[in-house]
C-alpha cells in the first residue's frame, strides 16, 4: 500500500528540507511514547512519521521516493530491481503484463521510441554498453540504515562527552563504537553516524547508524529546556538571616545569596548557568530554596519559636480559600 509521506508530515512536495525537519520536530513531540505512554493509536503515529522523515530528510531516498512511490526500497532490493517493477506483473524482474505502448506511445512506427525500447531491453539483458537514457540509470541502492538506543547520564547530556555501544553487524560481529555526545542533547534526540549503518550489496554508500539518546534523570536537578532546576536545603538561621551557600553547577560550584527573610519555595535565578544551546546560548539555572528543620525540637527552642510568631504577627494561611 503506497504511503504519502509529504501527507504524514503535512507538509508539500516542494517543501524545504527545514519545513520538512520543522514539520517533524512538532509531529514527533506530539505524539512520542513517551509523552503517550498507554496510547497505541500514537505509537503507531509516531512511527509512521519517523518512517516517512527518515525517507525525506535524505536526499537520495527522497528522490527515489517522488519517482517510484514508497515501495521504491523493497523494488531496489529485487534481483534486476529499478523502474522495472512498477511496469510488470509476472514476477521480480519479469515482463509478465509489461505495457509496451509505455515506450512506443501507441505509435508502432516511431524510432526514436524504438531506440528507447532497445536500450532499455540491453540494460535489463546485462548489456553495460549500451547507451542508457536518463530514466533508465541509476546507482546502486544504499545500504540500510541501523537504529540503537543509548542511555547517557544526565551530566553527559547537559555538558557533552563520549559514550561507548556495542553494535551488532550482519555477519554477527560485534562492533564497539565510540559516539560524540553533543553539548545540550535533549532525551529522545537522534545521532547520526554516517556510513556505520549495513553495507550495501550492491556496491553502493553504506548506510548510517541513528542512536537514540536517552538521558538518565539525575537525584537533584531537574531540566525543563535549556532551564536548569535544584532544590537548595538551607537552615532556619540561613534563612531568616540571609547567607551565601554553595551550589553545585554545570559551569562548577557557585556561591549562591540567600536573601535575608527568604521563605520555603523561593526561586532564585542563577543566569547563565543553565543547558547551552546549538546556537551558544546558555539557559538560566532555578534554586528553589527549602528550609529544613531538625528531625527533633527542644522545648526551649519551641518556647523561641512561638514568641517569634508571636512578636512578627505571622500569618501565614491569611489568603489560602478554595
Amino acid at each position: 500500500m503506497e504511503e504519502d509521506y509529504y501527507k504524514i508530515l503535512g507538509v508539500k512536495r516542494n517543501a524545504s528540507d527545514a519545513e520538512i525537519q520543522k514539520a517533524y520536530r512538532a509531529l514527533a513531540r506530539k505524539y512520542h511514547p513517551d509523552v503517550n505512554p498507554d496510547d497505541k493509536k500514537a505509537k503507531q503515529k509516531f512511527q509512521n512519521i519517523q518512517k516517512a522523515y527518515d525517507v525525506l530528510k535524505d536526499p537520495q531516498k527522497r528522490e527515489m521516493y517522488d519517482r517510484y512511490g514508497s515501495s521504491f526500497e523493497s523494488a531496489g532490493a529485487a534481483p534486476g530491481g529499478g523502474p522495472w517493477h512498477t511496469h510488470t506483473t509476472g514476477g521480480p524482474g519479469g515482463f509478465g503484463e509489461f505495457d509496451f505502448s509505455q515506450l512506443f506511445g501507441g505509435r508502432g512506427g516511431d524510432a526514436s521510441a524504438f531506440e528507447s525500447f532497445g536500450d532499455a531491453f540491453r540494460q535489463f539483458a546485462g548489456g553495460g554498453q549500451a547507451r542508457q537514457s536518463r530514466s533508465t540509470r541509476r546507482r546502486p541502492a544504499r545500504g540500510n540504515d541501523l537504529r540503537h538506543e543509548l542511555q547517557v547520564p544526565f551530566q553527559t547530556a547537559v555538558s557533552g562527552g563520549e559514550a561507548r555501544l556495542s553494535v551488532h553487524r550482519p555477519d554477527g560481529r560485534v562492533e564497539t563504537i565510540t559516539a560524540k555526545i553533543p553539548e545540550g542533547i535533549e532525551d529522545g534526540q537522534t545521532i547520526r553516524l554516517r556510513g556505520q549503518g549495513e553495507p550495501s550489496l550492491g556496491g553502493g554508500e553504506p548506510g548510517d547508524l541513528l542512536i537514540t539518546v536517552r538521558v538518565a534523570p539525575h537525584p537533584c536537578f531537574v531540566r525543563h529546556g535549556n532551564d536548569l532546576e535544584v532544590l537548595v536545603p538551607v537552615s532556619l538561621a540561613e534563612a531568616a538571616a540571609g547567607a551565601k551557600v554553595d551550589v553545585p553547577t554545570p559551569r562548577g560550584v557557585i556561591a549562591l545569596k540567600i536573601p535575608p527573610a527568604t521563605s520555603s519555595g523561593k526561586r532564585l535565578r542563577v543566569k547563565g548557568h543553565g543547558v547551552t544551546s546549538r546556537d551558544g546560548k546558555p539557559g538560566d539555572l532555578y534554586a528553589i530554596v527549602q528550609i529544613v528543620l531538625p528531625e527533633t525540637i527542644d522545648e526551649r527552642s519551641l518556647d523561641f519559636f512561638r514568641e517569634f510568631e508571636r512578636r512578627s504577627n505571622l500569618r501565614p494561611r491569611e489568603g489560602l480559600q478554595w
